[in-house]
């Protein structure tokens, strides 16, 4: 009973993490190994947990979520959802000692993301120009990553839309809800009919992101984003540390 509960307030925070900023899988992954389910199942589980709150929270910004400029989003849709089907393919046929091994370094490089996507995306793009093809390319990569893992992966979107120009932050965080959510809707069959989810644990966490997603969207204009950035940054860190340790040492 201590785990279900755990995971309900667990599903709460990650749904408004996921509204407000992005991340929110660094903590529900965590949470159900913590519970007892198997790395892979887990992310799996929590993919399938945290997708009808991105939902909520594309619903909620709906008035934001504008097609990107020179870039057709169609085109933009139908590369996420082909990278996320090409990712949650990956992940099932990845074996679990591999996926245990690899776990670490997908937190590492998301956290990367979350804590220095912006700065690099601004520095890139002083340097060069990058066209809609290149664009359309690193959309499809994200949602192989999108489908596979996918923490911080809302981060990395955001990152490589900034490099095209894109500069309305209501926008960028509308569409980043969305698009994350579109990665995720094949990856989700997928793990379903995989036999993955551990659907007593999955279930307790969705409802919960549902919810989180829906109000955190709306009380996202009323927090301090850099003081919620700087606080998810170091748990981020915290969470990948604790894996490299219990995996390597």
């Amino acid at each position: 009973m201590e785990n279900y509960i755990l995971l309900f307030f667990i599903g709460l925070l990650a749904g408004a993490i996921n509204a407000a900023a992005g991340g929110g899988s660094f903590i529900t992954f965590p949470a159900l190994v913590y519970a007892g389910v198997p790395p892979i199942q887990a992310n799996a589980s929590s993919t399938v947990a945290l997708f009808p709150g991105s939902l909520a929270s594309a619903w909620k910004f709906r008035e934001y979520i504008k097609p990107f400029p020179a870039i057709s989003i169609v085109a933009m849709i139908i590369l996420t959802l082909l990278g996320g089907c090409a990712g949650g393919l990956l992940l099932l046929y990845t074996p679990s000692s591999g996926f245990n091994l690899v776990v670490p370094w997908l937190l590492l490089l998301g956290s990367m993301a979350f804590a220095f996507g912006r700065q690099a995306g601004n520095w890139l793009r002083k340097k060069m120009h990058i066209g809609a093809g290149l664009v359309l390319g690193a959309q499809f990569l994200l949602g192989i990553y999108g489908g596979y893992f996918g923490g911080a992966v809302g981060i990395m979107m955001m990152a490589v839309w900034a490099l095209f120009g894109l500069s309305d932050i209501k926008v960028i965080n509308a569409n980043k809800t969305l698009f994350t959510g579109i990665a995720n809707a094949v990856a989700v069959v997928l793990f379903i009919f995989a036999g993955k989810v551990y659907w007593p644990e999955t279930c307790t966490m969705m409802v919960a992101t549902i919810s989180g997603g829906y109000f955190g969207a709306h009380f996202t204009k009323k927090l301090d984003p850099v003081k919620l950035r700087t606080g998810i940054v170091i748990f981020n860190f915290l969470i990948t540390a604790v894996f490299f340790v219990k995996t390597y040492f």
